[in-house]
């Protein structure tokens, strides 16, 4: 149902009183959440099922995208939602955006909550992981010598902002160098633990490194980590939505992600999670009048922000929720397993993601022996116009691939043809 501008004005009255997502809400012409209601939530091998939820984005049908590990689309739906609120906001900004959509947020943040695993009170929306790590690693209150315990494998803008921290506030920088991939708990949680001392105040934990898929044991390192009182962070951009998981399971006190990955989500989405008493001892990366409150509204305070995106993360969680959170994780974990299996049989090609559910899901990296990351994906797109991307970080050298929900088996056939192809040429 579309309104006219004079309908609107019409319930300018009583829209307080109203949910501001459902305000709008329209239902799309295409392939509906009824019709993925249908199926049993446990499939996760239903073709039938799989290919309703294909149809349900406007990918290109020029390219096979297997780089979706940057960034994932948004289905129709989410997409629809979006434009709706935009033409909202369009026919007058100041009142639309500022007086209407804004009041959304309050809902979106119930809905958020059990998904997240917590209180709706420990939630912040803002708009991507590094915004959500940077608020706690440029908010932390650390003293010079104060030491920090992170990985070379985790992410550029996080080791960046920390290394901001050690020249500004001289903290000291502790580093685990990771041997990957692995499927010994042991080893990575004494990977964290032998970094420890009585001067580390916080340890960074990537729950899945985004360079090879490998997941981490957050919960075993937390676990330590609390023992020795040491605060954990969590960098989650690649696990929420992605992997079942609450964050209450991972005993941190941080986690920070971005919505536009896995739950597919308007782009420049995410969340921060801060537990409820350590609210009050971080100050918002932006300006705020209560810096020290324990308000977690206080860290929302970002100015002119994109309203129809933000509403629009709930059409995404309502896609997310029909689809399930398991059904979805197992058949990206089948997915990334559908193309290593293959190409682990093929010559020259070894497999860099651990195998075990534990440690991986649905983002995987391969490498050809003797042959530079770059040339193999530059050739895949060049001649199969299949998009991946070459990884060459620290000691992680390979082609990242990463399928999603609306990738076919038969699009992953003619990946891993075209690599058994590429290898009889190099």
């Amino acid at each position: 149902m579309e309104f006219s501008r004079r309908t609107l004005l019409k319930i300018m009255g009583i829209v307080s009183a109203l949910d501001p997502m459902k305000l709008f809400s329209k239902n799309t012409e295409e392939v509906s959440i009824e019709d993925l209601r249908h199926f049993e939530k446990n499939d996760f091998e239903n073709e039938d099922f799989w290919n309703l939820i294909n149809q349900s984005f406007s990918i290109s049908k020029n390219i096979i995208n297997l780089n979706n590990g940057g960034v994932s689309p948004q289905p129709k739906v989410v997409q629809e939602a979006f434009e709706r609120y935009n033409r909202i906001s369009n026919e007058g900004p100041a009142y639309f955006m500022w007086r209407i959509l804004d009041q959304g947020r309050e809902p979106l943040r119930e809905r958020l909550a059990p998904l997240v695993g917590c209180l709706p009170e420990e939630i912040a929306i803002n708009r991507n992981t590094t915004e959500g790590m940077d608020t706690i690693i440029f908010g932390f209150n650390l003293e010079p010598g104060d030491e920090v315990v992170l990985t070379k494998q985790d992410y550029p803008n996080v080791i960046n902002a920390w290394k901001y921290r050690e020249l500004r506030d001289k903290i000291k920088l502790s580093w685990v160098d990771l041997n990957l991939p692995s499927d010994d708990k042991n080893y990575l949680v004494n990977s964290f633990v032998s970094a420890f001392t009585s001067k580390t105040k916080v340890v960074n934990i990537t729950h899945m490194i985004n360079w090879n898929g490998q997941i981490l044991p957050v919960k075993e390192i937390a676990n330590e980590a609390k023992k020795r009182g040491i605060y954990v962070l969590v960098d989650a951009a690649h696990t929420f939505a992605h992997i079942e998981f609450k964050v209450s399971e991972l005993k941190c006190d941080f986690l920070a992600t971005s919505l536009h990955k896995w739950l597919c989500a308007p782009f420049g989405t995410g969340l921060l999670y801060i537990r409820k008493e350590m609210i009050k001892d971080i100050p918002p990366l932006f300006s705020n009048d209560a810096p020290y409150s324990d308000n977690i509204r206080k860290f929302e305070s970002l100015g002119t922000r994109s309203f129809p995106a933000e509403m629009a993360i709930a059409e995404a969680l309502n896609f997310h929720e029909t689809i399930g959170s398991k059904r979805k994780e197992n058949r990206l974990r089948w997915l990334r397993q559908y193309w290593a299996n293959e190409l682990a049989k093929i010559p020259r090609v070894k497999i860099l993601t651990p195998n075990e559910p534990d440690f991986s899901c649905g983002l995987g990296i391969f490498s050809v022996e003797g042959v530079k990351p770059e040339v193999v994906s530059n050739w895949l797109f060049e001649k199969k116009k299949i998009f991946t991307v070459a990884i060459n970080w620290e000691n992680i050298h390979g082609v990242r691939v990463t399928p999603h929900i609306y990738t076919r088996p038969a699009d992953l056939d003619y990946f891993c043809s075209s690599i058994n192809e590429f290898i009889k040429q190099y």
